[in-house]
């Protein structure tokens, strides 16, 4: 299964796929940090909200870069379970890299700040939650991206239609005033509490949340792709 992942990776890599992601991350994150700095937990956390979007339309390019006959030969040799699996490791290494740009980018732009304000949280803290947004993120990003890739919706309109909805929805749905917030991600949940301060039972509950929403994601996405090759 290595194999097929380094084949996915390698493709999104040398056609040059990769460099539309990229360039929006960047984008979107020099958009968030050009008005100053802030604390580490608060900067993170909307951080994490602004490249969900980027991480789920990067794990749509990289699964839609592979032809659908050679998707299909990867298919019978490997296995129907394996060769979705190479698929959404890959795109969960192609995301970490993001997610790497997005944790240490502010830095270099000066967009946070390493002072601790009295009563405030300690800088490790603000950066481990920081973290903590940001992964709890990445999954739900690449089923949402896979969910709308080709193999599953069938064609490029539709995929985009998928990838617009899913987004719009988690950040509608995850309004604080949302009646029905666990229909999508807690992106937004995360946010607000990475720039609060969690307690431990929060901590729990949205990363209890964050999983269950991305395993039910995902086997929505393997159900689908067993029905369509």
């Amino acid at each position: 299964m290595s194999a097929l992942v380094r084949l996915r990776l390698a493709g999104f890599l040398r056609t040059g796929r990769a460099v539309a992601p990229l360039l929006a991350g960047l984008l979107a994150l020099g958009v968030l940090y050009g008005g100053g700095r802030a604390q580490p937990g608060e900067a993170y956390g909307v951080s994490a909200v602004v490249l969900f979007p980027v991480l789920a339309w990067q794990t749509k390019i990289l699964l839609d870069v592979e032809p659908d006959v050679q998707r299909r030969l990867a298919l019978v040799l490997a296995g129907a379970a394996r060769e979705r699996a190479a698929g959404l490791l890959a795109a969960v290494v192609a995301g970490l890299g993001t997610v790497a740009t997005g944790l240490v980018y502010p830095w270099l732009v000066g967009g946070v700040t390493s002072q601790v304000p009295p009563g405030g949280r300690s800088l490790a803290a603000g950066v481990a939650l920081g973290v903590w947004a940001h992964l709890l993120a990445l999954p739900a990003a690449v089923a949402l991206g896979a969910l709308a890739s080709r193999a599953v919706t069938g064609s490029a309109g539709y995929g985009v239609a998928v990838l617009a909805l899913g987004v719009v929805g988690t950040l509608v749905l995850g309004l604080s005033d949302s009646v029905v917030p666990w229909l999508a991600p807690p992106v937004m949940s995360t946010a607000r509490a990475a720039a609060a301060g969690p307690s431990g039972a929060t901590l729990a509950l949205l990363s209890g949340w964050g999983v269950a929403w991305s395993a039910t994601a995902l086997a929505a996405y393997a159900w689908r792709r067993r029905v369509r090759v």
